[in-house]
């Protein structure tokens, strides 16, 4: 039922100066949802984000609060907080007042002023730090307490635009475990925007992906990177390799000339079909042992992974493994069937999964080929 929802969008267009952003969107957002609009510069997700918000009106469509139209309604008469990229905080205030500001434009008593700028510092974990200047303040606090002051007014609906992209990686690894914990404790719907695939995932409770203004996909985490809808979803929730194959018939498809056991079926016999294998569910073996035979064209050292780039008949494959392999080894690959995943041809067919271009950047980089390494290691020692 609609009043599910919190925030249903309806078929919203957006046209800037003739250039159509936003192409027909139609979203459904729950209460308490942790919801991400996740996609590459440029795809639209965050002028849906404006939209939400008010900042920006559609050019076509509706935006529902709660099954009620707010067309015209502005950003500070919706339920809305937004935190951009930049905090936006206030240098001449301290931590305290940057919190309290919004409660004491609400002319709030200052005993309520106290008591929940208390609490929203202990729920953002900067207890001690009232009186803290923000100039002082690592990138996390203040993001901290950024977030502290869009939720001490209370929204329906929090709307993140990038917050964590000015953080280092260890920071932003922490971060992404605080704002998902100070979601579920305070219960309020987070509307996330990103181009990070890892951060989708980790955190959200539904990934909306997106390409040039138009909804790829909408699904958990978990369906998003295992049931991918195209090639561009799978290219762009982690590494796939995808190879032009046939459905011979159900849960049985035939790549690279050797008919493999797979768990889809719904296709028509002899239909062409991209196949999708992560890099991850590729074991190396023997060559007599593999289903497929490759030859290793390059090896990069991951800490707890060899990313391995080999060539199947012209093709080159990624393949993720504890094992190390050099480079001019003939491999076997062997391939489980539910490490399958077949879709659909679509406009994305042909764009995606081939690593080719990916070796060769390695190789230009690196100067050095895996083997090479070892034999200048040898001969020094």
């Amino acid at each position: 039922m609609q009043n599910n929802y919190v925030v249903t969008l309806e078929d919203i267009c957006m046209n800037f100066q003739g250039e159509q952003v936003l192409d027909h969107i139609s979203l459904n957002i729950k209460d308490k949802e942790f919801v991400t609009l996740l996609g590459p510069s440029g795809c639209g997700k965050t002028t849906i984000l404006r939209i939400i918000g008010g900042f920006l009106q559609p050019s076509e469509g509706k935006v529902l609060f709660n099954g009620t139209n707010v067309e015209g309604v502005p950003p500070y008469k919706r339920q809305v907080n937004t935190i951009f990229q930049r905090y936006a905080l206030f240098p001449h205030l301290n931590v305290y007042e940057n919190v309290a500001f919004g409660l004491r434009v609400k002319k709030c008593k200052e005993k309520e002023i106290d008591e929940k700028v208390r609490k929203m510092l202990k729920t953002v974990n900067l207890n001690g730090f009232e009186n803290r200047d923000i100039s002082h303040l690592s990138g996390g606090q203040q993001q901290r307490v950024a977030i502290a002051r869009a939720l001490i007014n209370e929204p329906k609906v929090l709307l993140l635009d990038e917050p964590l992209s000015a953080l280092d990686y260890k920071l932003r690894k922490d971060m992404q475990v605080e704002l998902k914990n100070i979601q579920r404790e305070t219960g309020i719907t987070f509307v996330f925007v990103t181009h990070d695939q890892e951060e989708a995932l980790s955190m959200s409770d539904t990934v909306v992906v997106m390409d040039n203004g138009v909804i790829q996909q909408i699904g958990t985490p978990e369906d998003i990177y295992n049931e991918p809808i195209n090639a561009f979803v799978a290219d762009f929730i982690g590494e796939s390799n995808i190879i032009d194959g046939r459905m011979q018939e159900d849960y049985k498809v035939l790549l690279d000339g050797v008919v493999f056991d797979c768990v889809d079926k719904g296709f028509e016999e002899d239909e062409a079909v991209d196949v999708v294998i992560r890099p991850e569910d590729v074991d190396v073996v023997a060559p007599e042992k593999g289903m497929l035979k490759a030859t290793v064209t390059a090896v990069t050292f991951k800490g707890v992974h060899f990313e391995i780039i080999a060539d199947v008949q012209g093709f080159k494959w990624m393949i993720q493994s504890t094992d190390i392999s050099y480079v001019g080894d003939n491999i076997g690959l062997y391939i489980e069937p539910d490490a399958f995943h077949i879709m659909k041809k679509s406009k994305y067919s042909g764009m995606f999964g081939d690593y080719s271009t990916f070796s060769d950047e390695m190789e230009e980089i690196s100067g050095i080929s895996f083997s090479e390494q070892e034999d200048n290691t040898d001969a020094q020692a």
